[in-house]
């Protein structure tokens, strides 16, 4: 397994180089079987697997696509990877919260102690307004945490410190976006999905793989960096020779730490050539 450091290891002003402007960030969760039962089964004598399995089965019923996707307030975080992006929108760092362990009270503790040390930091996501924030947040909520600077400037939806790239796509929501960051990254000439898909995470939780589970979420996380330095060239903040310079700086960054995280060499090898 690797190991890598939190999101945050020192004070942003302690660190050398263009300030940490951005925090890009992904997740990935599984159901709460025990939270299940006692909401949606108490008088059923569930254990925790029947519990996901019953809520699962109607999920899949009541769903137009056949998902069984449970909502997010019945989720727990058991993967949270952040790449950190200096004010030049270079990468600074890739992390995977509580390396080896994945321990969700660490996970999210850590990830909260990042974001409120990098007070002027601007989140960004794909689909983190829909998901991944709530996630975050209502983990606080269940372990205790203060969010305050983060309650006081990233929930306002347009003019926050949270850059949600879905949103930004689709007009806040004007329109729809099937593939969803999938077709972006492979737009891009980016990995997408590979071996992984969100569908598969619980039972690759249930079989104890952990480490494979941030894996892919990390690779997530690199995608939505490599779509969020694209639609910056759209806003006119970088210029396309720039995005390219920054592309072939990541990639020297990424190669440099397949020794460290061994994920990244599968994710390397399946760039096709920068689009523009």
């Amino acid at each position: 397994m690797h190991t890598t450091e939190p999101a945050v290891t020192a004070h942003p002003s302690l660190n050398a180089g263009p300030r940490t402007a951005f925090l890009v960030v992904d997740t990935e969760s599984v159901p709460d079987g025990r939270l299940l039962g006692q909401v949606k089964y108490p008088g059923d004598c569930l254990s925790p697997d029947d519990a996901i399995t019953k809520a699962q089965d109607e999920a899949r019923q009541a769903s137009s696509t056949g998902s069984d996707f449970l909502p997010v307030c019945f989720q727990t975080p058991i993967a949270v990877c952040v790449v950190r992006v200096a004010s030049d929108f270079s990468i600074q760092n890739v992390s995977c919260l509580d390396a080896p362990q994945f321990r969700p009270a660490e996970i999210v503790r850590k990830f909260w102690v990042g974001v409120e040390m990098y007070q002027r930091v601007k989140l960004v996501t794909f689909n983190g307004r829909g998901f991944d924030m709530p996630l975050l947040e209502l983990a606080a909520f269940r372990y205790g945490l203060s969010l305050r600077d983060y309650c006081q400037s990233s929930r306002n939806r347009f003019n926050g410190n949270h850059v949600d790239l879905l949103d930004w796509v689709t007009n806040f929501g004007a329109c729809r976006l099937p593939g969803g960051l999938n077709l972006l990254a492979k737009m891009l000439g980016k990995p997408g999905k590979t071996e992984v898909s969100g569908d598969q995470v619980y039972r690759m939780y249930r079989e104890g793989r952990l480490q494979e589970i941030n894996d892919y979420c990390l690779c997530d996380t690199l995608d939505t960096y490599f779509v969020f330095l694209r639609t910056r060239v759209v806003t006119g903040d970088i210029t396309t020779d720039q995005e390219q310079e920054l592309v072939k700086t990541a990639r020297e960054y990424l190669e440099g730490k397949t020794g460290e995280i061994p994920a990244l060499r599968t994710y390397l090898g399946a760039w096709s050539e920068q689009v523009v």
